[in-house]
């Protein structure tokens, strides 16, 4: 759900799908030099990049393949949701809600709250 505060900012109040999250920031790759004369450097380390990127993507397949009877399952045995909460795209705020029907409740009063401008604590990142 997607929902703004007083202030104007943007807030995502969300189930998290899977048990992790994105590890990286919008800045993870800013240290990579760009001058022309590391071409052949970056072309020597492409090669096992490329490799794991191959190797990334069949297991992303399966992930997808999984995927699927994970979120069946997840949903018909109860298994317990964590509803986070984004300002913008940064994690900003996560709590475990309980079943499939706590946790639409959880996001609706979540939600709810930062319309009011009672923002949660924040409890991921820096």
């Amino acid at each position: 759900m997607k929902v703004r505060d007083p202030q104007g900012n943007t807030w995502r109040v969300t189930r998290r799908w899977v048990p992790w999250r994105r590890r990286f920031g919008s800045d993870a790759f800013d240290w990579a030099p760009d001058s022309m004369f590391d071409d052949f450097l970056w072309f020597i380390l492409a090669i096992p990049f490329l490799i794991l990127a191959v190797l990334f993507g069949l297991e992303l397949l399966l992930l997808l393949a999984v995927l699927p009877f994970a979120i069946l399952g997840r949903i018909a045995f109860g298994r317990h949701w964590t509803v986070e909460a984004r300002k913008g795209f940064t994690p900003w705020f996560e709590i475990a809600a309980g079943g499939w029907g706590d946790s639409r409740d959880r996001i609706a009063q979540l939600a709810e709250a930062i319309q009011r401008g009672e923002l949660p604590p924040r409890t991921l990142g820096d």
